[in-house]
Formats: structure tokens, C-alpha cells, sequence
């Protein structure tokens, strides 16, 4: 036997009292007749602060990407400033 499907604004609503209103998950899954595991399951797909964090970490990890890359290429730019202002005095 498989469980019933939930329409999304359901499970939009049952979030927003864990969320907004401050209910615990156990209370609201009671009421509403579902498993705490699918509200936690709903949460964690549903919740704007989880998602918030999520593109957060992205951000951060982009962040330290483009930090690495911009330190190799000023590296690489003093290294061909030496080499040019070295490359200058020997021909001239």
C-alpha cells in the first residue's frame, strides 16, 4: 500500500506553521495526519532559510575559486613584469 500524494500547497502550508508560526514538526505532523519524516522531507525541500544557506555555500565556494584564480594570475603578471623589466635592461 503506498502512501497518499499531498498537493504542494499542503505541504506549502504544513511548513509554514512549522516555520512561521513555531509549532513543532510532531504537533503539525499529528494534526495533519502525516509522518514527521515527510515533514522534515518537506523542510528541507521547502524551507527559504535552508535554501538561503545552500546558495550561500555556493557563493562561498565560488568566492574561494575566483580568490585562488586571482592569486595564480598576479603571480603570473609580477613574474612577466620581471621578466620584461630584465629582458628591457639587457637589450638596452
Amino acid at each position: 500500500m503506498s502512501s497518499p500524494r499531498y498537493p504542494e500547497e499542503f505541504k506549502i502550508e504544513a511548513v509554514k506553521q512549522i516555520t512561521e508560526r513555531g509549532y513543532p514538526v510532531a504537533e503539525v505532523a499529528s494534526r495533519l495526519g502525516v509522518s514527521a519524516h515527510s515533514l522534515y522531507q518537506w523542510l528541507k525541500r521547502l524551507d527559504p532559510k535552508r535554501t538561503k544557506s545552500t546558495e550561500s555555500a555556493d557563493q562561498q565556494g565560488e568566492i574561494r575559486r575566483l580568490k585562488a584564480e586571482l592569486k595564480r594570475v598576479t603571480e603570473e603578471r609580477d613574474i612577466l613584469k620581471k621578466a620584461a623589466a630584465y629582458f628591457a635592461k639587457e637589450s638596452g
